[in-house]
């Protein structure tokens, strides 16, 4: 689950089933009892509105690594003051030598490389609002200079800031799909 609209699904499918549940969160839901048909309507429920139901403890884990990381980048106001490595590791309770180890070796990609995607997304995102400076966002992202800014994103999108601001139709990619 990536975004409040997601949690209003699950709580809206887990209520038209009947089912007690108390947090639902991104990425995880507590729910008190469920048998294995109302888990089955839920699945399929789930997939109507393009969720997955997930059982598999190693898929959850790079879910909820997934989500810390989306929800940091995307929806905070501001980038934490903490190191990354810190901030995921205290969010999930994880050491994060064995969380970057094992998300690297399920996705194929680090955790830096996945957060540095998300950033360029962010960045394309408040590039097209035109409401900040390329300086600002640099800032409110946590770029040490808008060179490095500029940088990263000429290596990601193959463009420039201010190319990517100049195009007519600007192409972000889904948060899915980053």
């Amino acid at each position: 689950m990536v975004s409040i609209r997601c949690k209003m699904v699950v709580k809206a499918e887990l209520e038209k089933l009947g089912l007690e549940y108390g947090l639902v969160d991104l990425g995880e839901a507590d729910v008190k009892e469920i048998t294995q048909s109302q888990r089955e309507q839920l699945k399929t429920g789930l997939l109507k509105s393009g969720l997955e139901l997930m059982d598999d403890r190693k898929a959850m884990l790079i879910e909820k690594i997934k989500n810390v990381i989306i929800e940091m980048v995307h929806y905070a106001d501001e980038l934490p003051r903490t190191k990354n490595s810190d901030y995921i590791s205290e969010k999930l309770a994880h050491d994060y030598t064995y969380l970057a180890n094992f998300f690297s070796e399920t996705t194929g990609t680090t955790i830096e490389q996945f957060i540095i995607h998300h950033k360029i997304e962010r960045v394309k995102e408040l590039l097209i609002y035109d409401e900040l400076t390329l300086t600002q966002i640099a800032w409110k992202l946590h770029y040490s200079s808008v060179s490095h800014l500029s940088n990263q994103f000429k290596k990601i999108t193959g463009l420039t800031p201010s190319f990517f601001k100049s195009l007519k139709n600007k192409k972000r990619n889904t948060l899915d799909n980053v």
